[in-house]
């Protein structure tokens, strides 16, 4: 059953740029993309409807490339309390930070989990996401990363959107596994990545390469115990240091590689090289008030693609907007509009793997798209939160929230 999309105005966003076709139209058939281009050119076909959208800008779904959206609990108080002069070394000390996360995930039911993500989430969708990728990792013990990991499948029959899941058993050291961080490696490639991979839980592979989790070597051991399983490779790097973390992503082909305040521009050739994505997360940026920037410039120059993401967590990002972040991405990383919108939509799917599926508006494609009632798509980055007039169509069908 073919449908007739028209009185639009299309950002296609092939090859990362607006590409734009003024009075457009969209044919869809089924889930997919069956035709698009000017309205003077639709095929002469039975559609089975004719929707009119107004004159709105049309563009892909969004794409969150980067979250931790399942969690127990919630670290308010801990803002708090950092906003009244308590340090993060004296709040971990007494317990918090992500231990507290850790203890409210594994007290949680797999129902309580799945309710409370469900509510973040409807944000998210409400915003135009229509993709999103969700990151295991308070879990740290295979009975609770599999509780997290079967709530991230969960979401995926709930909501209408795409969900990729992944693990970040390699997020933290766990209380069991005080000091002996080469025992707890170990453990995630000997024993609880192969029966999460086995019982079909996970779409890639991540994990936290820094001074205060994991080391680069041992993160290259959790990178080879993925690739035995043929399991994508995704890595938190260069966040708080300079470690090579990218570097060593790169290397072994990684989907992407996120944060990358302090990377180098050695490790901006790898990833070029290596065609990795760079996820950069100004929720994160704002919300600790760094300092360091990512460098944009070198990775703009050698040609590696940027895409941004909410990294939505209770922590360090606690963001339900990915508009919100859009704009940040251009007030505090300097991206055109242009670019932010490349960012959650072409690239962002490049960074989940999606790219031959997701992330622009061409024949083939999944027909996932939003309708803006707006005057022109760099609006969509422009407005500070708010509800823009929108429609939101996931999978060729418009979906109400």
């Amino acid at each position: 059953m073919k449908k007739l999309w028209k009185n639009c105005h299309i950002a296609t966003m092939q090859n990362g740029q607006y590409s734009s076709i003024e009075h457009a139209a969209m044919v869809t058939s089924g889930q997919h993309i069956h035709w698009i281009g000017t309205f003077d050119d639709v095929p002469a076909d039975a559609y089975s409807e004719t929707i009119d959208l107004n004159g709105a800008w049309v563009t892909p779904g969004l794409i969150d490339c980067h979250t931790h959206s399942v969690f127990g609990g919630n670290r308010s108080v801990e803002f708090e309390k950092r906003l009244q002069g308590v340090s993060y070394a004296e709040i971990a000390a007494s317990g918090g930070g992500i231990a507290s996360t850790v203890r409210a995930t594994r007290e949680a039911s797999e129902q309580q989990l799945l309710a409370s993500a469900l509510k973040r989430l409807r944000c998210l969708l409400k915003d135009g996401v229509t993709t999103i990728e969700i990151k295991s990792g308070y879990g740290l013990d295979y009975a609770n990363e599999r509780k997290m990991l079967r709530v991230i499948r969960q979401i995926a029959e709930t909501l209408p959107m795409t969900v990729r899941s992944t693990c970040l058993a390699a997020h933290a050291l766990p209380p069991e596994y005080q000091d002996q961080s080469d025992a707890y490696i170990e453990y995630i490639c000997n024993d609880m990545l192969p029966k999460l991979h086995q019982e079909g839980l996970v779409d890639a592979v991540d994990a936290f390469c820094e001074y205060l989790a994991f080391s680069p070597a041992q993160v290259e051991r959790v990178f080879k115990t993925a690739q035995s399983l043929n399991l994508p490779i995704k890595l938190h790097a260069e966040q708080l240091s300079s470690l090579g973390g990218s570097s060593l992503a790169a290397r072994y082909q990684a989907l992407s590689a996120d944060h990358l305040e302090f990377m180098t521009e050695e490790d901006v050739k790898a990833m070029a090289a290596a065609g990795t994505v760079a996820v950069l997360l100004p929720g994160a940026f704002y919300f600790l008030r760094e300092t360091q920037y990512p460098p944009l410039q070198s990775l703009q120059q050698h040609g590696v693609r940027i895409a941004l993401s909410s990294d939505l967590n209770p922590g360090t990002s606690p963001a339900l907007s990915l508009r919100l972040m859009m704009n940040m991405g251009s007030t505090l990383f300097r991206l055109t509009p242009e670019q932010t919108l490349a960012a959650v939509t072409l690239h962002a799917a490049h960074a989940l793997g999606l790219q031959d599926t997701h992330g622009s508006l061409e024949q083939g494609k999944v027909a996932d798209f939003v309708a803006w009632d707006i005057e022109h798509p760099s609006e969509i980055v422009y407005w500070l939160g708010g509800d823009l007039p929108k429609r939101i169509i996931q999978h060729g069908n418009e979906i109400s929230i």
